[in-house]
């Protein structure tokens, strides 16, 4: 059987050179990573039937990598990161070694994705890469800093923490997107139940009473008038109109989907009322969650700076904050950096100073992601009071105009034929 020389680092840290027997590189591989050990390098010491007949199966039929590309009918996705995380730590936390625990999660979750990308990373590790990098071939699902932060944890020994700040960094996002959809919701509802019954009422039923209206005889009052034109309107003009609107909409997503187009837009919402003040609070809320979870793995200030930056959404934020972070690799303080771009909010600035003097910019920044995470609970609840409240008046509005316009024509054609 060939015998494979192999240099690894055991649980501790602690570095391994040893030998061992296998029927081929990769069962070697597998071996290794069974025993809790990160492969650095292996080579096989003696020629045997086990290369040749690796050779052989590479060269005559398809690959492991090649059947599952072939078979994978699913694509993971940049949704099933918490999920897979939260079922590494909770493998990782019972004693198992992150590449035992990646083998087991392929063979025993049932959801086709999460199983695909199990499959892949355990693929990876058994060939000798260590999680991080087997985590980098799956971009669509490991974003830079989540694949820099496990690297950091590997290196310390540390990879049970940083999974666990990362499920707490990745689940608070994900209540703040469940809010946020939430929120949105039934204003959403709301707007197309009006907008239904107007261009049901518009389209079906004033076309109907028109003709008791003109049969009552008299002129029609200027509202009644009003309201008729509104109708034959979007009779006759209403699928065109339809068809522009979704037209420009379309062309406007198009426009704001190129770099120029989403940072001219962003700038527009910026000065919008409200809107600008949300878009701020999310911004200081990215900022302050990621850099604090980065710094706090290990990561150095001028990669987690940078990190940080790709996280924020809003392009005129992210400029200014590209534009602090050069600053500082400068030598100057973040605080006044980010002072100098106008973008932030001073209580944000003040506490941020306060930690850097006192060396204490995680709890610091720890602290204003709590404080923003709650003022954007907050605020969301608001907007979504103002919409539904806003969609109703427009909708009561509606109804009595239409009301007070039959109404009147009725009572002026009834005092016409009196007279």
């Amino acid at each position: 059987m060939p015998r494979f020389a192999y240099s690894a680092r055991d649980r501790a840290g602690t570095s391994v050179t040893d030998v061992l027997e296998a029927p081929s590189r990769r069962d070697a591989l597998r071996l290794l990573v069974t025993r809790g050990l990160q492969v650095g390098t292996i080579s096989e010491q003696s020629g045997g039937p086990g290369r040749a007949v690796a050779k052989k199966g590479a060269a005559g039929k398809p690959g492991r990598r090649a059947l599952l590309s072939s078979s994978r009918e699913v694509v993971p996705a940049r949704r099933d990161r918490l999920t897979f995380l939260q079922a590494l730590y909770d493998l990782t936390t019972s004693g198992l070694s992150a590449g035992e625990s990646v083998r087991l999660l392929s063979q025993r979750i049932k959801e086709p994705a999460l199983r695909v990308l199990c499959t892949g990373l355990w693929e990876k590790l058994s060939e000798g890469a260590p999680l991080s990098r087997a985590m980098a071939a799956y971009p669509d699902v490991f974003d830079g800093s989540t694949i820099n932060l496990i690297q950091a944890g590997e290196a310390t020994g540390s990879l049970n923490d940083t999974l666990a700040r990362l499920i707490s960094h990745f689940t608070e996002q994900r209540e703040l997107q469940r809010q946020l959809l939430t929120a949105l919701a039934y204003p959403t509802f709301m707007v197309f139940v009006a907008g239904g019954v107007i261009i049901f009422f518009l389209t079906f039923l004033l076309p109907r009473l028109q003709d008791l209206l003109h049969s009552l005889g008299g002129k029609l009052p200027t509202s009644t008038r009003i309201l008729i034109g509104t109708s034959q309107f979007a009779i006759h003009y209403g699928l065109f109109v339809a068809g522009f609107l979704v037209f420009v909409a379309a062309s406007f997503w198009r426009w704001r989907a190129t770099e120029a187009g989403r940072a001219t837009t962003d700038a527009w919402m910026l000065k919008i009322p409200l809107l600008g003040e949300f878009i701020v609070a999310q911004t200081v809320l990215a900022f302050s969650q990621t850099l604090s979870v980065l710094l706090e793995n290990g990561i150095t200030a001028s990669e987690a700076l940078r990190m940080t930056e790709r996280q924020i959404g809003n392009r005129v934020h992210r400029e200014a904050f590209k534009t602090a972070t050069g600053r500082v690799m400068e030598g100057e303080a973040l605080s006044l950096a980010l002072t100098r771009t106008a973008c932030f909010p001073d209580l944000v600035l003040d506490r941020l100073a306060v930690g850097e003097n006192t060396g204490n910019v995680v709890p610091s920044l720890k602290q204003v992601a709590q404080a923003y995470q709650k003022q954007i609970s907050t605020q969301l609840s608001f907007f979504t009071n103002i919409i539904a409240t806003s969609v109703l008046l427009c909708v009561f509005i509606f109804v009595g105009f239409i009301a007070f316009a039959i109404v009147s024509a009725v009572f002026q054609a009834s005092q016409s034929m009196k007279s």
